[in-house]
């Protein structure tokens, strides 16, 4: 019985290759609150950038047209700053820091300090983005030698600029700071250090808290661009510029191919509804993926939320219901123990783990669209 039941999951599924969001260039001039208006009425937003993939996408989508267009990023009214870190899967947690004592300080002779560095002995300190600093890499791909400390004095934007063109991205997260090799690394170093830490006022027009950011070099992070918005330049390789936001351009939005459902439902039920209404329980396939449905659910009113991920009992087996194999993986410790009348879901605080769940809880769940 079990096996025709996974049989109809199966016969369910599209097999193509989805993406979770799509951008839309539209080639209308208008000023930035305008374009957000369209997005909103039209599709679901103006478009959230969360890494170097998006940017490629942009870049690929606006062929041919050798101008610059609105984005959803723009700088709130007397806001709050908040730190970041430059490796965009990163989330910044105020209870894991390793401040210097009496850092942050914000005493900059030269105005505000937004951008993060470290001494010899790897405390932080904040300190002006314009200063210029050796800097420390992260090379994911790299197993031997996954950093590389710059001795090339340089602004931090500069310094954000080579690692990500050469390496990966700045050194970022407590927990590649606290690496052996880096230690080593640090040893030779005498001065400040740029790390991937900065800070800033910017917000997404949809509310994500996504850290990307990717002006270019002139930008300095000041203490407040009020009344401004931020645009891709096409022919600056889709760098940003904070540009007035009542100047006309091109835009882009985005569709949001899923949704939340703030309802508690079984995983069969919630399958079920899903399919009748949308098209599947989402499937995740990546880390880009992980990251945008973990801003998905933090807006959940149940402490997991479900997933297309189903452990077939008699095949002893973990499969997507969208027929993907389960290659990138994120579960918790000690997850999953093989059990019958379970499936995957992911927590909605705290690191956005998934755990195995008994069908029968009642979570709120994510579909994906059509």
């Amino acid at each position: 019985m079990a096996f025709f039941f996974i049989l109809y999951i199966l016969s369910q599924c599209c097999f193509i290759d989805c993406q979770l969001y799509e951008f839309h260039y539209i080639n209308e001039n208008k000023n930035w609150t305008e374009a957000q208006q369209y997005c909103r009425e039209k599709h679901t937003d103006l478009a959230t950038v969360t890494n170097m993939k998006d940017m490629k996408r942009l870049i690929n989508i606006s062929a041919g047209y050798n101008t610059a267009a609105w984005i959803g990023l723009y700088d709130q009214t007397n806001g709050t700053r908040t730190w970041f870190w430059s490796l965009p899967e990163l989330e910044f947690n105020e209870s894991e820091t390793n401040w210097n004592p009496g850092e942050p300080s914000d005493k900059g002779i030269q105005g505000s300090e937004n951008c993060g560095a470290v001494y010899q002995d790897l405390t932080w300190l904040d300190d002006g983005c314009q200063k210029t600093k050796y800097f420390l890499c992260y090379d994911e791909t790299n197993k031997t030698n996954k950093y590389h400390l710059i001795k090339d004095k340089t602004t931090w934007l500069k310094a954000q600029s080579y690692c990500r063109e050469n390496h990966t991205d700045l050194i970022s997260g407590t927990k590649q700071l606290q690496d052996e090799e880096v230690k080593k690394l640090m040893i030779s170093s005498s001065d400040y250090t740029h790390i991937g830490l900065f800070r800033d006022t910017w917000r997404w027009s949809d509310g994500n808290s996504f850290s990307f950011r990717h002006w270019n070099n002139d930008f300095n992070y000041p203490q407040s661009n009020s009344g401004q918005c931020a645009m891709t330049v096409f022919n600056d390789g889709g760098r940003w510029k904070n540009m007035n936001c009542a100047e006309r351009k091109p835009f882009i939005c985005y569709d949001d191919n899923v949704i939340l459902i703030n309802q508690n439902k079984t995983w069969e039920d919630a399958l079920t509804y899903c399919r009748e209404n949308h098209h599947d329980l989402v499937t995740i396939t990546n880390m880009d993926d992980q990251r945008w449905i973990q801003e998905k659910v933090k807006k959940a009113s149940t402490d997991y939320v479900w997933t297309g991920l189903h452990y077939a009992c008699t095949l002893d087996l973990w499969f997507w219901v969208s027929d993907e194999m389960v290659i990138y993986k994120n579960w918790a410790e000690g997850e999953p123990m093989d059990d019958c009348d379970m499936s995957g879901a992911m927590e909605t605080k705290r690191d956005h783990q998934w755990f195995k769940r008994n069908d029968s809880d009642l979570l709120n769940f994510i579909c994906s669209k059509e």
